[in-house]
């Protein structure tokens, strides 16, 4: 009676915490809205120096004129891994040896009176979640990176348009601290205010380094040995390309690139490593006692085991009972 009560308490907390993680992930999605769509947060106003080099390379246009527009780098970043995760839990689980693994890691649960989640079902969703979670905290550190530091864009002179001949840019080493010397369209300065770290390189690098590691941590065919290689690396080659691509369009600085890279790849090595536990079950394998641990058991635990020595002479001690009798 104590186990089954036990167990119906167990199976009472499991909705308990996916209502958290629900409000959570609700949350961040929440905050990504406000720092996407909305003037909640205000950009920090940064000087510059009016002859400013690096601030002076010609204006690309608008993101949708990027030769990697923003709608299909989102598309494309979230139906990758999405995919890959999907199909590769699938083809594992029709593989008769790897279904039989996860069975013993993952256990069949049950969430409500009639609802239950058997182990592939319950490694999808908890991979593509943890997916999901990290691409929008990602989103929210680059927007607050944005935010908090507003550097500037390498053709942000080229829209501030500046009246050079005022007196805040005659001296040719002046740093201007007025955000109002700025003649241009608002809505371009107000995006070229908004450089560091680069969003499409912190997005493109998690969801890279994300799948990579879903491949070589789950996929253990050896057919898979070339296959494996080519797919990641080719991931983590379109991720670099794009990184490529913003500052070669003067979207960017490299330093804007490099700190995304940075951003998205400790963003994807954490949920990697230390939340999905390498896309491991959450219930490992029984192992085999140790012999440090043997060490520590009693005498009496082991087996005893006669010796040669022994056997020899408890025959020869019935020889010679036999013929005395």
């Amino acid at each position: 009676m104590a186990l089954g009560n036990n167990t119906q308490r167990s199976y009472s907390i499991i909705p308990c915490f996916i209502f958290v993680e629900l409000v959570i992930m609700a949350g961040t999605v929440l905050l990504a809205y406000y720092f996407e769509c909305t003037d909640t947060f205000q950009v920090h106003v940064q000087g510059f120096f009016c002859q400013d080099g690096d601030l002076m390379k010609p204006y690309p246009g608008t993101e949708d004129e990027s030769f990697i527009p923003p709608l299909v780098l989102y598309c494309v970043l979230a139906a990758t891994p999405t995919a890959i995760i999907f199909i590769g839990e699938i083809s594992m689980y029709f593989i008769k040896s790897t279904r039989e693994s996860l069975i013993v890691q993952e256990k069949t649960i049950l969430t409500g009176e009639c609802c239950y989640l058997n182990p592939l079902l319950r490694r999808i969703i908890r991979f593509i979640g943890v997916f999901a979670f990290g691409l929008f905290a990602t989103d929210i550190f680059v927007n607050a990176g944005q935010v908090v530091t507003g550097n500037l864009a390498p053709y942000f002179l080229t829209v501030c348009k500046p009246n050079y001949t005022g007196s805040d840019c005659r001296a040719h080493l002046q740093f201007v601290n007025n955000g109002n010397v700025c003649t241009g369209d608002q809505d371009a300065i107000e995006k070229a205010r908004r450089s560091f770290p680069s969003k499409h390189a912190a997005l493109s690098i998690y969801s890279a380094l994300y799948a990579t590691m879903y491949i070589t941590s789950t996929i253990k065919t050896k057919s898979s040995r070339l296959a494996k290689p080519v797919l990641c690396l080719g991931t983590l080659c379109a991720a670099f390309l794009t990184g490529l691509n913003r500052v070669s369009e003067y979207r960017n600085h490299c330093s804007d690139v490099i700190a995304g890279f940075i951003l998205g790849s400790a963003v994807a090595l954490f949920l990697g490593i230390c939340v999905v536990h390498n896309f491991k079950g959450t219930h490992g394998a029984p192992s085999k006692s140790k012999p440090e641990e043997q060490r520590g058991m009693p005498l009496m635990a082991f087996p005893r085991v006669e010796s040669p020595l022994e056997t020899l002479s408890a025959q020869n001690h019935s020889a010679s009972m036999t013929e005395v009798t």
